[in-house]
């Protein structure tokens, strides 16, 4: 069930023999809340993230989610500290330590430098969806699909890198289907996780093979380049490039076979130079 968790004061836990100080509330959402710890054995701080069970199903969808972290040691995706599961009363709590990030979410970032009116260079674009990519490549890579990027599962580390996380809703990134009752109910699953613009075009056109490939992430990721584009009004704009403006354009094709895979749109974010001394930049 994970390692062993001691609540030892009111305002303190033990993890994997380690010592955390509760040091105040980040925030909270549907069953899960986020506090902000302090480990007392290293000075750093931690994102303990609390998940509420009410069935076995909760846990082991909360050990899953502690099991896909458990995947990955990169620098664009979030890696788990520690994992326990903690008994309250007739039901259990999920912990899951987590680093935590000062700097927040991208979608924090966003908001800040939209009320400051602030500037973000193009460079500082094509650098976020750079590492944004290498982190869904590696996670590809590995047989999976984040299936949930946007820019509020986006964290941003103190030089700005863009981090990955809540990887619950990650799943298998090639699904095989072996006739109609399986596509039915795979149909049926998809309908109630994820929204309906994301899976349907795949789910559509079900035949026994491969029906959910990467490209679902750049679909999804096109939430992120909306973030850009919409607020930004990048197809009109004289601070971006045409690169950038295809670029994104590409990612949120709607036509899944015309999606661009990670691979190639590491080589066009790679391949891109960096601008001059008078670099264009992009309002958020």
């Amino acid at each position: 069930m994970g390692h062993a968790l001691c609540v030892c004061s009111r305002g303190t836990v033990i993890m994997d023999n380690k010592r955390y100080l509760f040091i105040q509330k980040l925030g909270e959402g549907g069953f899960s809340y986020v506090d902000l710890v302090e480990g007392l054995h290293d000075g750093h701080f931690y994102a303990l993230k609390r998940i509420l069970c009410h069935e076995r199903q909760d846990q082991e969808e909360a050990q899953r989610e502690a099991d896909m972290h458990r995947l990955f040691h990169h620098p664009n995706i979030l890696h788990l500290v520690a994992y326990c599961l903690r008994e309250r009363g007739t039901k259990h709590e999920a912990w899951l330590l987590l680093p935590f990030f000062k700097r927040g979410t991208l979608w924090n970032e966003i908001e800040k430098l939209k009320d400051k009116g602030n500037f973000l260079t193009e460079d500082q674009i094509l650098q976020l969806l750079l590492g944004i990519c290498r982190g869904l490549e590696a996670i590809h890579a590995k047989g999976y699909a984040h299936r949930d990027l946007k820019p509020t599962n986006i964290l941003l580390g103190d030089e700005g890198q863009p981090v990955l996380m809540d990887l619950g809703s990650m799943n298998q990134a090639c699904i095989h289907v072996e006739g109609s009752r399986q596509a039915l109910a795979l149909q049926d699953w998809a309908a109630q996780r994820c929204t309906i613009s994301y899976r349907a075009p795949e789910l559509f056109s079900v035949q026994s093979h491969c029906v959910i490939d990467e490209r679902t992430d750049v679909w999804k990721g096109d939430s992120v380049a909306l973030a850009v584009q919409n607020q930004l009004n990048i197809p009109q704009s004289p601070r971006h490039s045409s690169a950038l403006r295809q670029l994104l354009a590409s990612m949120m094709t709607v036509d899944p076979q015309q999606r661009p895979h990670i691979p190639f749109l590491l080589s066009q974010l790679e391949a891109l130079q960096p601008s001059s001394p008078g670099q264009l930049t992009t309002q958020i």
